[in-house]
């Protein structure tokens, strides 16, 4: 490409001369730089006196005015304002340029003041960038005086309605970074781009220039190599607008998986001398919504898995900064995401950065909450959105509003503003043939959704809320949205807790109770269960479910489910672990990644060693391009009852005793004394050499009969062995007792649930929760599970210190008390004791205590839990969210089902578990 055409980003290579904008920060560029201002806040906290603060920031959080949530009463009606003094100098040199003062953000109204003369007209609305041209106000080579007067509520009805009235926390103050521009007279004011994944580049260029000016173009890789091209000349129209076209060859689109960036440098010209030169990232990529059909980018119909997400931390609010950015767009990315809604407001320039540099499609909303700016203000701020926003390869779609905070009027200006064409979207409404409806139920529609014709998009499902939500049902959605051609998946609601740093609170966290405990990470980016839940759930590498029987040949059948990736890209690891409590041995291997195209099944041969079904576990990792794991995925090769018998010693030289005292049979076994009641059969109470062991009071059957009755004992050998009788209609749940002289204890039971649909089934037993410090367990773990969220767990041995997390209010992960799949064995350690328990049942659940009982204001989110303290079940209970019971969430969401065919013994449920009490036994 010769002559006309040329592209950068303040690049050193450009022509020579040409002048670059010299910027000069007032301000930090974000909240780790922050610079001391004077500052006044007319109420609330460290109010009606001078002092400095930190800009940019949220004042409430530097220890200024009132803390607001959207809903709270008193949110608009409050005359909050801050009063901003800054003093700074400009070199003299600039005295022949255009400079122009810049604010990226400031919350909410801003009138601003050089030298004491106004810079413009009072602007109106947080999130968006604005300037003003000070030339003529300034004082060059001397000391100028900045004062900028911030009202934390506006003046303007309709920008409260938008802004200040939502489901969020409201701040105040110069949150996002100021700067000085200085532009020689004859400069480039913008730059719109529009290049597709054809490689055709297009470019419309704003220059304030004389009809004697041409314009260059030069565009590079990200590496600096110049892009061949074919020549074209620059058309030039009325009022100095340019406009490029060309066609490039060989050009990488830009797609989230592959982030291909390019850089075009434009120069002006005067008399064939360069005068000024200005750059863009950008990226080749082609956007299409085709109705009926779905959203294509690239020419591939895209599947959204996406979050919400706002511009938030604890100790600084929406102030940010670039590292904020890259550490979320990395999270977001690390749960196999590859899109992310800007909820409910544009957001930093440095966010979309990272979008496009890392790679995530970004839907970027124009703000609104249920309600939403008037037609003059939304016109002028749409305009300064897509004017900042606009030349972003990852955004790939526009929002107008949220939840009905959308003004129609502004829908064509989208299309008259933004030189792509992005498709527009109306989240909650079925609006340009795309269904967005929030939370809408697993199995809702009624002429849409999945009994509809237009193309299904939630901008917003499966609310979390506390621990449900997110990946508790996404298992069930997500699957009808994979196969469904109609779907082009969702964004779950949302990132983070919103939890702020309370200054008038002795800094504590405050989430205003259940509205900003929603986050799929906590407010310092906790990882919750449902985060690993999710990254398997949306992992681009898919595994069918597969049993290790003898016969396992070493292949698994697997799915391509990127976007444009084939998985020869991809790197895959196996890993033979044979695991006990105290000593792990292991065989690890490379398997060959196959090629499969985009949506493609196949084979994943691991090629394992002839031995392999000596060992206890597979574990199979996915590397992407990048080397970043998509999940380790865990196969159990030994089953619960083989591990026992690796655990349980039967054979022994001491003897069993036994004597029976009114109602209470006690058995003495080496240093352990036990106590059943003979009539109920229940652990009354253990005890060894060290005292109570105090698991007591079991087994007692959750949603089911405890009828154990009329115990009888015998002994069988050394064995002495304990047994309910059974009666089809008095006693049909039946209990087993076996002692064995090397101490350990076995239960068997066999029992019915009182009802077809169950919400949980297994047996409980009495610990005090006071005495507990630790569990170590192996089975699936280390995060806890519901019957609606199994998966993002993975198989093995854990140690887990007991907490008293209870999730979205207190922020220690993984949680101690909850639900954990897969059982095999495990020990309970107590301040003073510990005992030990293994089973030979499979698919048992593990269950440790409750957490504290809590709902929300429909009584979605109810976690249930059995009676008692520690459980060992056969069935668990699914969890709600903010907006579903359980039940709305999908077939995993319904009630356990038992079909119990009149009491069959055949048909019982059947619990096998061995118990150690001793107190002289191996420490596992």
């Amino acid at each position: 490409m010769r002559g006309l055409i040329y592209i950068c980003c303040l690049l050193l290579f450009v022509s020579v001369n040409a002048q670059q904008t010299e910027m000069q920060y007032l301000s930090g560029k974000g909240n780790d730089d922050a610079v001391q201002w004077d500052f006044y806040c007319t109420g609330g906290m460290n109010a009606n006196k001078w002092t400095t603060i930190g800009v940019p920031s949220c004042w409430e959080l530097q220890g200024f005015g009132k803390y607001n949530y959207g809903f709270a009463k008193d949110s608009v009606k409050g005359k909050e304002k801050g009063l901003y003094k800054h003093r700074f100098s400009v070199p003299a040199d600039w005295r022949h340029k255009k400079v122009n003062i810049v604010f990226e953000g400031v919350m909410t109204d801003a009138e601003v003041k050089v030298n004491g003369k106004l810079a413009g007209p009072v602007h109106q609305g947080a999130f968006y960038a604005f300037r003003y041209d000070i030339s003529k106000l300034l004082k060059y080579g001397k000391q100028n005086l900045l004062e900028v007067t911030v009202a934390k509520h506006s003046a303007n009805k309709s920008v409260n309605a938008a802004e200040r009235e939502g489901d969020f926390w409201i701040f105040g103050g110069i949150f996002r970074p100021v700067w000085l521009e200085a532009l020689p007279q004859l400069h480039i004011s913008s730059v719109k781009i529009n290049a597709g994944a054809d490689g055709i580049f297009k470019a419309v260029i704003n220059a304030a220039a004389s009809a004697s000016e041409q314009l260059k173009v030069e565009l590079f890789t990200t590496g600096g190599e110049k892009l061949p091209g074919q020549l074209h000349p620059v058309l030039r129209r009325p009022e100095n607008v340019f406009w490029i076209q060309t066609k490039v060859d060989g050009i990488k689109p830009w797609t989230p998986e592959t982030p291909e960036l390019y850089k075009a440098v434009f120069t002006l010209y005067k008399n064939n001398r360069p005068v000024h030169s200005v750059s863009q990232k950008f990226g080749f990529r082609t956007v299409a919504l085709r109705k009926r059909d779905g959203i294509y980018v690239n020419g591939i119909k895209v599947k959204f898995k996406g979050i919400n997400r706002h511009s938030f931390r604890p100790e600084t609010g929406r102030t940010l900064s670039y590292a904020n950015s890259v550490e979320d767009v990395l999270l977001i990315k690390e749960m196999n995401m590859n899109a992310v809604r800007m909820s409910h407001y544009p957001p930093d320039g440095h966010f979309l950065d990272v979008c496009d540099s890392l790679g995530l499609f970004v839907m970027d909303e124009l703000a609104g909450w249920h309600g939403h700016y008037d037609t003059p203000t939304g016109t002028k701020l749409l305009k300064e959105m897509i004017a900042h926003d606009m030349n972003h390869p990852s955004i790939v779609l526009w929002s107008n509003g949220n939840e009905g905070g959308h003004n129609v009027e502004l829908d064509s200006l989208f299309t008259e503003f933004d030189p792509q064409q992005r498709p527009v979207v109306h989240p909650w409404q079925l609006f340009n043939g795309i269904e967005t409806q929030h939370y809408r139920q697993y199995n809702y529609g009624i002429g849409n959704y999945d009994n509809g014709h237009d193309i299904v998009l939630p901008t917003e499902f499966l609310h979390g809320q506390y621990d449900g939500g997110h990946g508790a049902g996404l298992e069930d959605y997500w699957d009808k949205m994979w196969r469904d051609p109609l779907h082009a998946g969702g964004f779950l609601w949302d990132f983070a807790d919103q939890a702020v740093v309370r200054k008038d609170l002795h800094d504590s966290l405050d989430t205003d109770k259940h509205r900003g405990a929603d986050g799929i990470v906590g407010p310092h980016h906790e990882k919750e269960g449902s985060f690993y839940a999710v990254k398997q759930i949306w992992s681009p590498v898919y595994f069918e479910r597969r049993e290790l029987t003898p016969e396992f040949d070493g292949k698994l059948h697997i799915e391509n489910r990127y976007l444009y990736t084939n998985l020869d890209q991809c790197s895959f690891s196996w890993e033979l672990r044979r695991i006990g409590f105290n000593t792990t041995t292991n065989k690890k291997g490379m398997a060959a990644a196959p090629s499969l195209a985009p949506g493609a099944k196949g084979v994943l041969d691991l090629k394992l060693p002839a031995d392999w079904h000596i060992y206890d576990v597979l574990y199979v990792t996915v590397k992407d391009r990048y080397h970043q794991e998509l999940f380790t995925w865990s196969f159990p090769v030994s089953l619960p009852g083989k591990k026992a018998t690796e655990i349980v010693t039967t054979k022994g030289e001491g003897t069993v005793a036994i004597d029976e005292v009114d109602s209470l049979y006690t058995i003495r076994v080496k240093d352990v004394r036990m106590i059943i009641n003979k009539n109920t059969g229940l652990l009354v109470k253990a005890e060894n050499a060290k005292g109570p062991v105090l698991l007591t009071n079991g087994p007692r059957i959750q949603e089911g009969i405890t009828n154990f009755k009329n115990c009888a004992y015998r002994y069988e050998g050394k064995n002495l062995a304990i047994t309910s009788a059974f009666d089809k209609k008095e006693s049909f749940n039946t209990l087993r007792w076996t002692i064995y002289p090397s101490g350990w204890i076995k239960m068997e039971v066999q029992y019915f649930p009182m009802a077809l649909h169950t919400n949980m089934l297994g047996v409980n037993f009495d610990y005090p929760e006071r005495e507990m410090r630790s569990v170590t367990y192996m089975g699936n773990g280390p995060y806890r599970v519901w019957k609606n969220r199994m998966k993002g767990t993975s198989f093995g041995v854990w140690n887990k210190q007991y907490n008293n997390t209870e999730t979205g209010e207190q922020w220690v992960y993984p949680e101690f008390k909850g639900y954990y799949s897969n059982f095999y064995s495990g020990t309970f350690k107590g301040n003073d004791q510990q005992f030990t328990v293994a089973t030979e049942t499979e698919d048992l659940f593990l269950r440790l205590f409750a957490a504290a009982p809590k709902t929300d204001p429909w009584h979605n989110y109810e976690p249930l839990f059995p009676e008692g303290d520690i459980s060992f079940m056969q069935a668990i209970p699914s969890i709600g969210n903010k907006t579903q019971t359980s039940e709305t969430t999908g077939p995993m969401g319904q009630k356990n089902i038992f079909y119990d065919y009149e009491k069959d013994p055949g048909r019982a449920l059947k619990m096998v578990l061995w118990f150690d009490f001793s107190a002289n036994a191996p420490k596992r």
